[in-house]
């Protein structure tokens, strides 16, 4: 059997899925039952390449992301600057990225603060972990990407979508990566072979499960407040939300749910965290189904997952 040296996504997900499959049933005695025996299986026909180190890249490119934009707000975006080399961090003209945006709610401006520890953190770990084999920081944009996003999700009705602007355009920029990241990485359980790895993938998707409930938390709080006005929070969300479903493989949802009832934790009918496939993934991050580059990453992801 020969291995494509850049395999794709789709690819990765199905070989070491049908591995998995093959190793579980072997042990229950069903691999023949179900016409999975070494002798038919090409997935046996010779060992498949060891892609822990490319998914464990993958989420650090993605956590470059999360950190930039957290760390942004807060006024810290200089300290993600000297790790992974010298891209670009594409910010809004009008951010002040030594101070920060101006929060006017503390409890925003400390959930920013807690989170942009928690994301840099991430990136230090993975980064460390990974050493030399670790991929380097690509090119991010937190300005064009936000604009073209905000367009989007709204059919064209808003320009110049800049989160920084205020806390509530803040927790609706965060909203949109929060749960992506939780996909992301449930998605990725099946591609990690070693336990450690899993472990600590695991631990990650914890921590970013628990930021995306307490974002979906706060703009849950300010749905009934800000529609009286007629900013219609809830709307907002919603729209991002369809969109991600549209190109991020359809697992995804709003504030609430048919019923009305608050969603704080996207899940399935059985309350398990939806997972995405890299595909799915990058159809969110780069702004396009099938796309190579773009949206948040002008040039693309960094390694091989990409």
């Amino acid at each position: 059997m020969t291995h494509d040296p850049q395999p794709t996504p789709d690819h990765i997900s199905n070989a070491v899925n049908r591995r998995a499959a093959m190793g579980f049933l072997g042990k229950l005695g069903l691999g023949a039952a179900l016409g999975l025996s070494a002798t038919s299986s090409t997935a046996s026909a010779a060992p498949a390449r060891n892609i822990d180190g490319d998914v464990l890249n993958f989420a650090l490119n993605l956590e470059y992301l999360e950190a930039a934009f957290y760390l942004a707000a807060v006024g810290r975006v200089g300290e993600l600057r000297k790790i992974g080399g010298g891209a670009d961090i594409l910010l809004p003209a009008s951010l002040d990225q030594s101070r920060g945006m101006q929060f006017k709610d503390s409890n925003v401006q400390a959930l920013a603060q807690d989170i942009a520890e928690d994301e840099l953190s991430h990136v230090k770990f993975l980064h460390a972990a990974l050493g030399k084999a670790a991929a380097p920081r690509p090119v991010i944009d937190l300005n064009g990407a936000f604009r073209a996003a905000g367009q989007a999700a709204s059919g064209g009705k808003i320009s110049g979508f800049n989160p920084y602007a205020n806390d509530l355009f803040f927790l609706h920029g965060a909203f949109i990566f929060e749960d992506v990241g939780v996909t992301a990485y449930a998605g990725a359980a099946t591609l990690i072979t070693n336990p450690a790895y899993l472990q600590a993938a695991a631990g990650i998707l914890a921590v970013e499960a628990y930021h995306g409930g307490a974002i979906r938390s706060m703009l849950f709080q300010q749905r009934q407040v800000s529609a009286a006005a007629g900013l219609y929070v809830g709307q907002v969300v919603q729209a991002i939300s369809s969109l991600r479903g549209k190109v991020g493989g359809m697992k995804d949802q709003g504030l609430t749910d048919a019923r009305g009832m608050a969603v704080i934790a996207p899940a399935d009918a059985n309350g398990v965290a939806y997972p995405r496939s890299t595909r799915e993934v990058l159809n969110i991050v780069y702004l396009a189904p099938n796309a190579r580059k773009g949206g948040f990453y002008p040039n693309g992801l960094n390694g091989t997952i990409k």
